[in-house]
């Protein structure tokens, strides 16, 4: 079959056969050759590189979800799944944060509970992405919003893009607090999402501290964009879930970890 040059790219193409698996649970490669108009060799070659990215398993014909991997979940989705121990991290997290402080606030349902622990603040600068973060923050005077614009993701109504990235570069902060989709305590943090996790670099950056966020499902995990390694994180701060086996880990990494 001939490629036609209106496709979308190959990145979208990747994340389209990712949200499938997440809704079917299984894809086939006739099918998709047939919806995204390209060849059955270039499915194959899209299955196999998700497969080396422990996204999914190939079968004949196909592949299906792996068990351990995190898809890109509305954030409506998200906000309902172990919300309690989000609402804990997120309050633990807050805590953190001094009077006079510049940080970064990451997109996410967990790191939207960080933003409403903010309060009895004089003064506060939050960079963030995330529209309905900023909305949460907006009813504060003492705080200082800045938002780097960009293009919309409406998954999880932030602002990604290379507008994104370049404006972020214009600012140094104290702390960044990082929601995850997937923490593998051997290698690092991942997202489904490449622009995410490029802008995630940008921010790790442009800041004094790193501060990863997530709930004890996140973790033994992979995902298809990698964001930052273990070495990088300063701080994780998690739920009682996590495994000794992966608390000890990231404690012979030298990262700080609170349990909420």
């Amino acid at each position: 079959m001939k490629e036609t040059t209106d496709q979308i790219s190959t990145t979208d193409r990747r994340a389209q056969i990712i949200s499938t698996l997440e809704e079917n649970g299984i894809v086939q490669v006739q099918d998709l050759s047939e919806i995204f108009r390209v060849s059955q060799v270039t499915i194959r070659n899209d299955l196999a590189y998700l497969e080396e990215k422990n996204v999914l398993l190939r079968t004949r014909g196909g592949a299906i979800k792996h068990k351990k991997i995190a898809l890109d979940l509305a954030i409506s989705e998200k906000a309902r799944r172990n919300f309690e121990q989000k609402r804990r991290i997120g309050k633990k997290a807050a805590e953190l944060i001094q009077d006079g402080d510049r940080i970064i606030i990451d997109s996410g349902t967990t790191t939207l509970e960080i933003a409403k622990q903010i309060k009895n603040f004089s003064h506060l600068t939050v960079i963030t992405h995330a529209l309905n973060i900023a909305l949460e923050l907006a009813k504060f005077e003492n705080i200082e919003i800045i938002m780097p614009g960009g293009t919309l993701r409406t998954n999880s109504f932030s602002l990604v893009g290379s507008k994104t990235e370049q404006n972020l570069m214009e600012y140094y902060t104290d702390r960044f607090f990082l929601g995850v989709d997937a923490f593998d305590t051997t290698t690092g943090i991942y997202t489904p999402i490449i622009s995410e996790a490029q802008i995630n670099r940008v921010m790790g950056n442009i800041t004094r501290e790193i501060i990863v966020v997530a709930d004890s499902s996140k973790f033994g995990k992979r995902s298809l964009a990698f964001i930052l390694p273990v070495t990088k994180i300063h701080t994780v701060i998690t739920d009682d879930g996590i495994s000794e086996e992966d608390k000890a880990r990231l404690l012979s990494q030298n990262v700080k970890l609170i349990i909420a």
